[in-house]
């Protein structure tokens, strides 16, 4: 899945920024969310991805592997007041949509009990206490085995799922890079419907299986260090050594793009 193929079903419909190779759709929540909600259930699958730093840096490592992922992807969400705040350093107003808050309007505001919906992860019982708290009717939901990516059979099953699920949203609750390439690979394949998001573990937000970082500390940008906190033996690597990365993956983008770099 190295090349990159955006059909006429997966071209954006809102207005886009350029920073670091990844095209950020650039309007507002309100305008993101009528998009989203005005769409057409029965119109092709497209699908919405939520970059952070980690998936930034990955990114630029390994760029034929996971770039068509991203770059085909119907809206592209900026997930980090960290990108956002060196994107304002290029003169590039970047808004900032965390998946966590993305999920959480979705779920509360927009989608409605009996709206069909698909979601791949997030555990059998996380997804009945999300059906059953919510009042949501017409939830289908498929486990794809750990490591599914690497088997082709298996990635081909839970595109089926998707596929034959004809809902109106599908939620990937698998983790990144796994959704995103899935996602990518349900566009491609063709005969999907709706909505995805890629989620990663923002439906456990929900459940109350997992806890946000305080509101003080998200909005000063640290909502990374209550994640460390909270399970530093995973996520020590991500935080403490590659993220940091980031600072010269922009420095150097800037360098590339002066222009940009120094707009008024």
């Amino acid at each position: 899945m190295s090349d990159l193929d955006c059909s006429p079903a997966l071209q954006p419909v809102a207005a886009r920024v350029e920073f670091i190779d990844m095209a950020f759709t650039a309007d507002d929540d309100a305008h993101v969310f009528d998009v989203i909600r005005n769409r057409d259930p029965d119109a092709p699958f497209a699908y919405i991805v939520t970059p952070n730093v980690d998936h930034i840096v990955r990114l630029q490592r390994n760029r034929s592997d996971l770039w068509p992922a991203y770059r085909a992807a119907w809206m592209t969400l900026c997930d980090s007041r960290i990108l956002a705040r060196l994107a304002r350093r290029s003169g590039l107003p970047l808004p900032v949509l965390p998946g966590s808050d993305l999920t959480i309007r979705m779920i509360e505001k927009v989608i409605g009990r009996d709206d069909r919906i698909a979601i791949l992860g997030g555990g059998a019982d996380g997804v009945a206490a999300l059906a059953d708290r919510y009042g949501l009717r017409a939830v289908a939901h498929y486990e794809p085995p750990m490591r599914f990516i690497d088997d082709p059979a298996a990635v081909e099953c839970a595109a089926r799922f998707a596929i034959d699920a004809r809902a109106r949203y599908h939620f990937f609750a698998l983790g990144s890079p796994q959704q995103e390439m899935l996602a990518y690979r349900i566009a491609r394949m063709g005969g999907a419907t709706g909505i995805g998001f890629c989620v990663g573990a923002s439906l456990d937000f929900l459940t109350g299986a997992q806890n946000r970082a305080p509101e003080s500390m998200q909005h000063l940008s640290m909502e990374w260090l209550y994640r460390l906190g909270s399970d530093p033996r995973r996520l020590w690597r991500r935080y403490l050594v590659d993220g940091p990365e980031i600072f010269g993956i922009a420095r150097d983008w800037r360098r590339a793009h002066p222009a940009v770099a120094h707009r008024p």
